[in-house]
C-alpha cells in the first residue's frame, strides 16, 4: 500500500510518498481503507519536532531520538472497512467508518490503517462526505472533552480563544448547544464565519483585548495555546475555568491556582472516549453540529498541505484525501 512515511525530522520536505506493508488486521480489529485523513498543527509539530526545551527529552522518548519511531503520521481518518477480525461484532466489511488514531501511533497518512474494534471509531455520520467526517474526531473531541471538564451549563459566559481553528470552531458550537452565551475571539478575516457558526459576539483580536474591555466569563477556553492564566485571570469570574489545550504543565499548576486565586485550570492531553465520538455523530445528523473545512489536498501533497498549517491561517480543518493517491 501507498503511504506518506517520515525518516527523519525537518521541514515538510521530509514527507515522502511510499510503498508499505499492508497491515493484517487482528482478531479484535478492523481494517479500514482510508479515503482521507486530515494535517493538523500536532502533525507539524511531530514532523519538525517543535517542542519546548523543557519537554525536549520526554519528546524524544516518546516520539523517537533520532527520527520519528512512528513514520506515518496522521491522527485521524475516515473510510470504509475491509476486513475484520474474527472476533469483532459491532463493525463489518463495508461500513463507512470515521474515527481518531492519536492513541494507536497514528497511522492515518496511509492506504490502510488498523482499528481496534473498542477504540476510538464510529459509523460515519450519514450526512457527510469521507472528505468532511475525518475532520470531525480530533477538533471536536479535544473541544467536547474541555468543555466538560468545565462543567460548561445553560447560560454561562463563555469565551473562545482561537475560535476559527479546528478545535475553536467545535467549541463555538458545542458551548451553543449547551446553552450558553458565546464570544469567539479570532481575526478580521475569520469575522464571518465564527459568527455563522453561532456566536453571540465576536472580538477582533487585532482591535481589541478581551482582557482590558471589563468582561468576565464563566469559561475562557484557549483552543490554540496563545494566552497564560496571568494574562485572563482578571476576565475569569470567581469558580471559573480556564482551558487551554496545549499547555502540559496545567494540572501541576491548576490545583494551586484554584486555592490561590477560587479559578480553576485545566489543561494537557484530552482523553478519548468512544462514546463521545458518538455523541458528536449524533449532532451532526441532526444538524446541531458541523466541521468546517479550509483546503482540501490529495496525499501526493502533502508537502503543500503541511506549508500551509504551518503559515498559521487555516480556517478550521484542512483534510487530505488519501484515495485519489491510487
Amino acid at each position: 500500500m501507498k503511504a506518506i512515511v517520515a525518516t527523519k525530522y525537518g521541514s515538510p520536505e521530509v514527507l515522502h510518498l511510499e510503498e508499505v506493508v499492508k497491515p493484517i488486521p487482528k482478531d479484535n480489529e478492523i481494517l479500514v481503507k482510508v479515503h482521507a485523513t486530515t494535517v493538523n498543527v500536532g502533525d507539524c509539530r511531530m514532523r519538525s519536532f517543535t517542542v519546548p526545551p523543557m519537554f525536549w527529552l520526554p519528546a524524544r522518548i516518546t516520539l523517537g531520538f533520532t527520527k520519528p519511531k512512528n513514520p506515518i503520521f496522521g491522527m485521524e481518518l475516515a473510510g470504509k472497512v475491509e476486513a475484520v477480525g474474527k472476533a469483532v461484532k459491532r463493525f463489518k466489511p463495508g461500513d463507512a467508518v470515521f474515527g481518531s488514531t492519536f492513541a494507536l501511533n497514528f497511522g492515518a497518512y496511509a492506504e490502510y490503517k488498523c482499528l481496534p474494534e473498542d477504540g476510538i471509531v464510529a459509523i460515519k455520520p450519514s450526512n457527510l462526505t469521507y472528505e468532511e467526517a475525518a475532520a470531525v474526531p480530533l477538533g471536536g473531541l479535544t473541544a467536547l472533552y474541555f468543555l466538560k471538564q468545565a462543567h460548561i451549563q445553560s447560560g454561562q459566559k463563555v469565551l473562545i480563544y482561537g475560535a476559527s481553528g479546528a478545535v475553536g470552531t467545535y467549541a463555538v458550537q458545542l458551548a451553543r448547544y449547551f446553552g450558553a452565551e458565546v464570544t469567539a475571539v479570532c481575526s478580521t478575516t475569520n469575522l464571518d464565519m465564527v459568527r455563522s457558526l453561532g456566536a453571540n459576539k465576536v472580538i477582533d483580536y487585532t482591535q481589541e483585548d478581551f482582557t482590558r474591555n471589563g468582561q468576565t466569563y464563566d469559561i475562557i477556553f484557549d483552543a490554540v495555546g496563545k494566552t497564560t492564566f496571568s494574562q485572563v485571570k482578571n476576565a475569569l469570574r470567581k469558580n471559573g475555568y480556564y482551558l487551554h489545550t496545549v499547555m502540559p504543565t496545567a494540572d501541576l499548576f491548576g490545583r494551586w491556582y484554584a486555592m490561590t486565586t477560587g479559578k480553576h485550570v485545566i489543561g494537557g492531553t484530552y482523553i478519548e472516549r468512544a462514546e463521545d465520538l458518538v455523541f458528536l455523530k449524533e449532532l451532526i445528523e441532526s444538524g446541531k453540529l458541523n466541521p468546517v473545512i479550509d483546503r482540501c489536498y490529495p496525499l501526493t501533497q502533502v508537502v503543500d498541505a503541511h506549508r500551509y498549517v504551518e503559515t498559521g491561517r487555516k480556517k478550521g480543518n484542512v483534510v487530505m484525501s488519501v484515495e485519489t493517491s491510487s
